[in-house]
């Protein structure tokens, strides 16, 4: 089947990228009239923060649960002065006749406590609560943009809109930055510029219609607005890295004599089947989080598979076309490419740091190059090849035999390392950064700081208690015996009295802490409450009393994640271990290999609470120290797994074929690895720096997602690729391909390297073409 779709797609190559180029166009224009959703609140399932939302929605219209925002304002005078007074009242009223739109104004009765009385804001400072019901992220950026043109400028008036839902969510220029890192390891590496440009241009094409199928798809799942840049972070990386396994195949079969067409179809029919295998692996390992059960996780499952599903098409279909257009002339690089590309590399670069003044010369600096290339003798002659040294003179040989002679040692100084960078896992703490950990420069950040400042710090994350009345009515004694007992907690800032809602069927209560919406003391005041406080207060009333707000939510959403890893986990590592025990007939290959895919990924977690939670990144990036989001780990685990099992199908099967050749368990782990140490090391290179590109960004969560996924990568490209698997393959001997006989029997048979073929094999017909 492998060989007869890379057979199609060569001969009829012209119909295949017109089909690829009208999906992007196509699909483009479809996504741009239909737009795509995005939504950043969480659905959870019946727990205590979901029944006091509930309880606000029945009798309150929603109002007080924490969702929306907030206008602040800061003045030189006092903020009752009628030149302040007037315009922001005016302001306000016309907020307030936006559709969907609530605000609370200080100006209004029963408004005085949204004026600050602290320090030197003392009525110099006011806020104004935005209610805002159940919307997605696009409406409220709608809101937004309509809020702020009808600011009003006031001299000696601040006035800022604050609220994460109001914050401006800016695309990422990062990965241009990545992209050119990759164009320049691709050079280096290969030495080709059309051996470059053939894995980064599929990546690209995968990526565009990736985008169009996810955001088609929000339709259906919505996602959180992060969930398309960590679409483009993941398929750059495995888009790059799968076009760069065939086109290595290709160039290997070219080496060996085969004409195009059909270096073409064996590239397809064994790199190929090995993409297919790692793509899929990597959207099982994603698609695992639907077990969590959340719509907020299933959509961000369903965005990255989809994209990287579509990278991995593109490398099987669009990629054998191109080849054939491309040719011999794969193996050949003239100077006006290479200097084209490498202006190009630096217009990315430029384009990566914000700086289109510089990208843009540079880019026509490179088509000038290329045309004035096509008629000046120096730029059309050839860059002298590099000739490649035998396999057993290439370094990675050496240094397999090296740790082969020493597999004790580099077994313990390897496990030393990577448990040394998992240890700060134990201090592991889920939870949400609050808007105090946005960039300085924007309106969230310093409307933040604004209320931190005027009214304390837990004034950022209030809390709301919620209650349905009791059939017998309502006990105002025990009313206020809660509000009395709550106030009395040393993390309480502030407890208002009850308040019933006007259908006299629930009450609530607003609660302010006395941190911050993401210290570990507010986490432990909603537990307190729980557990401790509202019971006692409530004993005998009849009042049934849930804690709410959007930090309560936040405490419920972390728990239950956390509660639900567990299982997505075990599914996970189960079906990988099935897998590549099918893959390799093996027991002990999948389970080391396992195990060693978990050493790695728990190493990244270490690295990322060292920089993020415990904040020793803070000097170099500019950021707090903050809990690790609660989907942080398990959205790591999901993509860095399947990613590590592409380098393990990709090195084991090779050690795998060395050693049905020739039955020596020790030079086929040297021979192996000497055959995959430069393409791994190339594609670990681009994954490490289009991840890393990430941390120039401004948003907390991509920079978290961009040093996790670097790490993991270089951890088990380093230690695991180069260090454990040939030591431990070293110690296990003939034993690392021993299975049970009777697993033997009934496990299915799978070529993940596939055969040589002919070209008398039967043409694909249409229905195959549709099932593949």
């Amino acid at each position: 089947m492998f060989a007869r779709l890379g057979r199609w797609c060569h001969d009829h190559r012209r119909a295949v990228i017109v089909l690829w180029v009208a999906s992007v166009i196509l699909g483009g224009v479809v996504l741009g009239v239909v737009g795509k959703q995005s939504k950043s609140q969480f659905e959870l399932p019946n727990v205590e923060s979901k029944k006091g939302s509930d309880i606000l929605d029945a009798n309150f219209g929603g109002q007080g649960a924490g969702f929306g925002g907030n206008i602040v304002f800061r003045a030189d005078r006092s903020v009752k002065d009628p030149s302040v007074k007037g315009p922001m009242t005016k302001f306000l009223a016309a907020v307030d006749d936006i559709p969907k739109v609530t605000v609370s104004s200080p100006y209004a009765p029963g408004g005085e406590r949204q004026t600050s009385q602290r320090g030197a804001t003392a009525g110099k400072l006011a806020f104004a609560d935005v209610e805002l019901p159940n919307i997605t992220n696009e409406q409220a950026s709608k809101i937004r943009d309509k809020i702020n043109a009808r600011t009003p400028h006031i001299e000696g008036v601040d006035i800022e809109l604050g609220g994460e839902v109001f914050a401006d969510f800016q695309a990422p220029s990062s990965e241009a930055l990545g992209l050119a890192f990759a164009v320049v390891i691709l050079l280096l590496a290969f030495g080709s510029v059309l051996a470059m440009g053939l894995p980064v241009g599929v990546a690209l094409a995968g990526i565009a219609v990736g985008s169009i199928v996810a955001g088609l798809l929000s339709h259906l799942v919505a996602a959180p607005d992060f969930a398309s840049i960590l679409g483009v972070m993941i398929g750059l990386g495995v888009g790059i890295d799968y076009a760069l396994f065939i086109v290595t195949r290709f160039r290997e079969n070219m080496h060996n004599g085969h004409d195009v067409r059909r270096s073409t179809i064996i590239a397809i029919d064994t790199a190929g089947r090995a993409v297919l295998f790692a793509g899929t692996t990597v959207c099982i390992s994603l698609l695992g989080m639907i077990i969590m059960g959340m719509s907020f996780v299933t959509g961000l499952a369903v965005s990255a598979a989809a994209v990287v599903a579509i990278t991995m098409v593109a490398s099987l279909t669009l990629l054998p076309a191109l080849l054939g257009f491309a040719g011999s002339k794969v193996e050949v690089t003239r100077w006006r490419g290479l200097l084209a590309a490498g202006l190009v590399a630096l217009a990315l670069v430029g384009a990566g740091l914000g700086l289109p003044a510089v990208a843009m010369p540079l880019v026509l600096l490179a088509v000038i190059t290329l045309v004035v290339g096509i008629f000046w003798k120096p730029l059309k002659r050839q860059v002298p090849r590099r000739e490649r040294p035998e396999l057993r003179r290439t370094f990675a040989y050496r240094w397999s035999r090296v740790i082969q002679h020493h597999p004790w040692r580099a077994v313990i100084g390897g496990l030393v390392v990577l448990l040394v960078l998992a240890s700060p896992i134990l201090a592991l703490r889920l939870g949400f950064s609050d808007e105090g950990n946005y960039p300085k420069d924007t309106p969230t950040k310093k409307a933040y700081d604004l209320l931190a400042e005027g009214f304390g710090p837990g004034f950022n994350g209030p809390l709301i208690l919620a209650s349905d009345a009791p059939r017998g009515g309502t006990d105002q004694g025990a009313l206020q015996r809660v509000q009395a007992a709550v106030a009395k907690d040393p993390g309480v800032a502030f407890a208002s009295p009850a308040i019933t809602s006007p259908n006299k069927k629930a009450v609530l209560w607003r609660i302010i802490p006395t941190t911050a919406p993401q210290a570990e003391k507010t986490t432990k005041l909603v537990d307190r409450l729980r557990t401790d406080v509202l019971p006692q207060a409530t004993k005998g009333s009849g009042l049934a009393v849930s804690v709410t707000g959007s930090v309560a939510i936040g405490v419920d959403f972390s728990k239950y994640l956390a509660s639900r890893l567990p299982w997505f986990l075990g599914a996970v590592l189960t079906l990988s271990f099935v897998l590549l025990m099918v893959v390799f007939r093996s027991v002990l290959v999948p389970l080391k290999a396992v195990i060693m895919n978990l050493l790695s990924i728990g190493a990244a977690y270490g690295v990322i609470v060292a920089a993020f939670q415990w904040g020793w990144a803070g000097p170099l990036l500019h950021i707090g120290a903050a809990p690790i989001e609660p989907f942080m780990p398990m959205m790591l685990f999901a993509i860095v797994f399947g990613l590590s099992m592409d380098y393990e199908v990709f090195l084991l099967s090779r050690v795998k074929e060395e050693w049905d050749h020739t039955g020596d368990s020790r030079l086929s782990v040297a021979d192996g690895l000497a055959a995959t140490a430069r393409v791994i090391t190339a594609a670990a290179l681009i994954m490490v720096f289009v991840f890393g590109s990430f941390l120039l960004e401004n948003q907390r969560t991509i920079r978290l997602f961009g040093l996790g996924l670097a790490t993991a990568v270089f951890l088990d490209a380093t230690i695991v690729r180069m260090v454990l698997v040939p030591a431990t393959m070293e110690l296990l001997g003939d034993r690392n391909w021993w299975v049970p006989r009777w697993l033997d029997r009934i496990l299915p048979h799978i070529e993940v390297e596939g055969r040589d073929v002919t070209d008398e094999e039967p043409e694909l017909t249409e229905p195959e073409l549709e099932r593949v």
